[in-house]
């Protein structure tokens, strides 16, 4: 699949190379995109390559913002270059990483907010190749939609160089795609995709994990990304809607509230791991929340106990459960709960692991411990989850 960003998904693939290029592209195809002869077109038939153009035009700034060491050529070609050597590595290991960001995209739709929703999707791949020791390198992005609105779509995709910006990742290329019948009209869906490299000896989790390691929680920003189907049957049931102010924060719209970025935890977690030697593994806090996700990192044979109590779970949680008859159990499988990230250090490195991430900008608290696998469970809590007011 090409790599322009900014292109549009064709069946003529010599139509795709000139638009690529940047040049017109109503040439091709039998002239004008709207008339041949009475005959079917491609733009009566619901594609518009006009608002691809458009749409390059628009976005290539975005793009260009985001460059970084290594970035070979420009947007526009059929792939992507990306010199490791460039950016600094000796002998790296690739890490790369895909997702999505769910049935979040239904509120960012309904309220038209869109300029955020790209924030998430880079956020749950960068996420996901730090916790492997990965320094993000550089992001593909993919936006199918039933017709292009080139406003909406240079929203998402300023939020996408955003959060490349705010993880150091170059966003050097993608795919836009018009496919009338297959998506509602006004819908779209979004994927990304990242790549990263750690020296080779630098992955992560690391094999000395023990007894007595402690668990370092990192604060969420909230629900990030994970459990909008729930949430969303939570909101309907309220009959609130989306302009509503929201319960749970009275001075934002209930949409707004629901809609802020996910956490992107990559430069934080970079400098607790180059500047100490106590980190010895992360973990994501994604879909499965903590019970699910730090089992991923742990050797076979130790188990985590978790304090629940010291987690002070943003608000939004509290009205979730609340309003959706939830259960603590249920929370803690479904939603981050408050914690985005987890680290595994030394018990003797703890402190310094915090005050490195503290300088980042990231609220950092003692989570538990590692422990002896009590049973068939890996992740013991204690407590119960207090929920901010």
């Amino acid at each position: 699949m090409p790599l322009d960003v900014t292109g549009i998904a064709l069946d003529e693939r010599q139509t795709r190379c000139f638009l690529a290029n940047g040049q017109d592209v109503t040439s091709m195809a039998n002239g004008d995109s709207t008339k041949d002869n009475n005959g079917l077109t491609y733009a009566g038939s619901g594609v518009d390559i006009d608002a691809g153009n458009a749409l390059v035009e628009a976005i290539g700034p975005l793009a260009a913002s985001t460059k970084r060491s290594g970035v070979m050529g420009a947007i526009g070609g059929f792939g992507g270059l990306f010199d490791l050597k460039d950016a600094g590595f000796k002998d790296p290991v690739l890490v790369a990483a895909n997702d999505g960001v769910g049935t979040k995209l239904k509120i960012a739709i309904d309220t038209g907010r869109h300029n955020t929703i790209g924030i998430d999707l880079v956020a749950m791949c960068v996420n996901d190749l730090i916790v492997q020791g990965a320094e993000p390198l550089f992001f593909l992005d993919y936006f199918a939609c039933s017709t292009l609105d080139t406003k909406v779509a240079e929203q998402v995709i300023a939020g996408i160089a955003e959060g490349c910006k705010q993880a150091g990742a170059a966003l050097i290329g993608g795919e836009t795609a018009e496919m009338p019948g297959l998506y509602a009209t006004g819908d779209y869906d979004l994927a990304g995709f990242a790549v990263g490299a750690a020296e080779r000896g630098h992955l992560l989790p690391r094999t000395d994990i023990e007894e007595g390691d402690v668990l370092i929680g990192l604060a969420s920003s909230g629900i990030h990304s994970n459990g909008f189907s729930l949430v969303r049957q939570v909101v309907e049931k309220t009959g609130l809607n989306w302009d509503a102010p929201a319960p749970f924060a009275p001075k934002t719209s209930l949409g707004e509230a629901l809609l802020e970025p996910t956490r992107i935890y990559v430069r934080a977690a970079l400098e607790a791991i180059r500047e100490t030697n106590g980190v010895k593994a992360l973990a994501h806090i994604t879909g499965g929340g903590l019970p699910e996700n730090l089992p991923r990192v742990l050797p076979k044979g130790l188990g985590a106990h978790v304090e629940l109590g010291e987690i002070s779970a943003p608000a939004v949680f509290g009205w979730i459960a609340e309003q959706g008859g939830v259960s603590q159990a249920e929370m803690l499988r479904t939603f981050n709960c408050g914690v985005g990230l987890v680290l595994v250090v030394s018990a003797t490195g703890a402190d310094e692991v915090i005050t490195v991430l503290a300088k980042a900008g990231e609220k950092a608290f003692k989570l538990g411990s590692i422990e002896a696998q009590p049973g068939t469970e890996q992740v013991r809590f204690s407590g119960e989850l207090e929920f901010a007011s």
